[in-house]
């Protein structure tokens, strides 16, 4: 087993404000897929055989949450005081401020995303 995650899907209630929102703060196009049955992803950017994951949106499925389920870490090296910098502006806050980890395993923050889910950064800087 390479990764222990090759894919991860964070709920949306606006695909569009939550696209907007991760491409605002990690400087990153996008790319929209409707698959139908009211179910409408936005793609994270990922190289051929990586972690790869999406924002998505069906009522019925996808809730988002601030406080329960899975926690996921985004990469945002080399330093996600930068990602923080432009939280605010693009419609998140900060839950847990930057903080480091162990000099080992670098830093990590957690933020609330446009659509309230609750979701960790981590850079080694």
């Amino acid at each position: 087993m390479k990764n222990a995650i090759n894919w991860f899907e964070i709920p949306a209630t606006d695909i569009e404000r939550a696209k907007k929102f991760y491409e605002n703060i990690f400087s990153f196009e996008m790319h929209e897929l409707d698959i139908g049955d009211g179910l409408r992803m936005a793609l994270f950017p990922a190289e051929s055989g990586t972690v790869g994951g999406t924002i998505i949106q069906n009522e019925d499925w996808y809730k988002p949450s601030d406080s329960k389920g899975p926690l996921l870490y985004l990469n945002a090296n080399p330093d996600l005081q930068t990602v923080l910098d432009r939280l605010e502006a693009a419609g998140g806050t900060v839950n847990i401020p930057k903080r480091l980890i162990t000099e080992e395993n670098g830093y990590m923050a957690v933020i609330i995303d446009s659509e309230g889910n609750r979701v960790a950064l981590h850079s080694n800087e």
